[in-house]
């Protein structure tokens, strides 16, 4: 069966693009600096001991970082040769978020410009706010300012339970983010007010509004859950999930991906928390894919919990932890199965702020027919989608060129 699973491994980059400097991230290489932070000696500040990551090796990870023109590792590119076809892409798009990444990944770049709110106070302007506090049955809203999710819950829990406000915040990317506890405010009536802010934020051509519930009875216990959901402007245009559903074909998203899409081109939806629990699922439904179809998960953790959080030695962490899943998961592909490992943006642990980072993302590709070797740096994210279509024989997309 000719079948692809498309895996994000969300935020991680493989070094600045050229243009990184005027996004602010000239430096930035999330995967390098990860790598050098292990291989530091402890009296350093660092790990003192290399990532150990056999698969992700094994697949060209260390090659595509080397190309992307990131920190090496001491070693990289070693000597022998990846098992995959590998290489990095830039990005096409104008900004460095999930949705552009994700579009882009699936032959669609975003050449318009997102809106922002950019002050770090007073965020969003009053009109809306208080459109948002009519909608929530408040009289006015916690926050509205730039901020980290799990500082910001801290920092307004206890006042949110207290007033039955909504704690809204944003960052530098296109996004407005609510968040409430799930008992005291319930968790239906906070998904009910971010579908009202989608429609809300639509003329300001914001990518994305996200629920972010939580629960805890005071600053030292709150904690967000699993209960998190996107809701992204749909794309303007068809994309490679549209192709695949118009050729008869099925894709299961895993994770946030059907967010992502706004369920444009989504067969099914399946939701998981954890990188664990999301590889399963991942597992389970490439068993119940029939022939020319996608699975396509995002794996949020390393953005969500380490990169934006800029915990370096979690996010080695999780690395590793993946690629001990990976090195299993490779034993479930079908001889004509083609497996794609790649990411959406950066976001470097290392680097000042919270938020993405503008990096080229790496390019693994892997099937049992398929011959090894590098495939450059590809000039879009699009190129993944193209190449689906050809595994798959599908129509060409508009954008992107086949490296298969």
């Amino acid at each position: 069966m000719v079948r692809v699973v498309l895996i994000v491994m969300d935020s991680l980059g493989v070094g600045a693009l050229p243009d990184a400097e005027a996004f602010g991230d000239l430096g930035s290489d999330t995967f390098g600096h990860i790598a050098a932070y292990c291989e530091r000696p402890v009296r350093q500040g660092g790990r003192g001991r290399p990532l150990a990551i056999r698969a992700l090796r094994r697949l060209g990870l260390v090659h595509a970082a080397a190309l992307g023109g990131g920190l090496l590792l001491p070693d990289a590119p070693p000597s022998w040769e990846p098992e995959a076809r590998w290489g990095c892409a830039r990005e096409r798009s104008t900004g460095k978020d999930t949705v552009s990444g994700h579009w882009e990944l699936c032959g669609l770049p975003v050449t318009f410009d997102w809106g922002y709110f950019q002050a770090p106070q007073e965020s969003l302007p009053a009109a809306l706010v208080e459109a948002i506090a009519q909608r929530a049955g408040c009289d006015s809203v916690l926050g509205n300012c730039h901020a980290s999710g799990t500082t910001i819950i801290q920092d307004l829990g206890e006042r949110h339970i207290a007033s039955g406000k909504p704690i809204i915040y944003t960052s530098a990317d296109s996004v407005v983010q609510i968040a409430a506890h799930e008992q005291h405010f319930g968790l239906q009536r906070l998904y009910s007010l971010c579908e009202e802010t989608r429609r809300l934020v639509d003329p300001y051509r914001i990518g994305r509004v996200i629920a972010r519930p939580f629960t805890g009875t005071d600053a030292s216990s709150f904690r967000r859950t699993a209960n998190r959901r996107d809701w992204a402007t749909p794309p303007p245009a068809p994309t490679l999930l549209d192709g695949i559903e118009q050729a008869g074909g099925t894709v299961l998203g895993v994770g946030k991906i059907g967010d992502i899409f706004a369920m444009r081109g989504i067969t099914e939806s399946i939701k998981a928390s954890g990188v664990e629990a999301l590889m399963t699922a991942t597992a389970d439904a490439l068993k119940r894919l029939p022939t020319g179809g996608l699975v396509f998960t995002n794996l949020v953790d390393f953005d969500q919990e380490y990169g934006h959080r800029r915990d370096v030695a979690g996010y080695a962490a999780e690395i590793e932890r993946f690629d001990g899943i990976l090195e299993d998961f490779l034993r479930h592909l079908g001889s004509e199965d083609l497996l794609l490992l790649t990411a959406d943006h950066g976001n470097d642990p290392t680097h000042p702020g919270s938020d993405h980072t503008r990096e080229h993302i790496p390019v693994l590709a892997f099937s049992q027919g398929l011959s090894p070797g590098g495939i450059g740096i590809r000039e879009s994210f699009a190129d993944v989608g193209q190449s689906i279509a050809h595994w798959l024989r599908l129509p060409p997309l508009q954008h992107g060129e086949s490296f298969l």
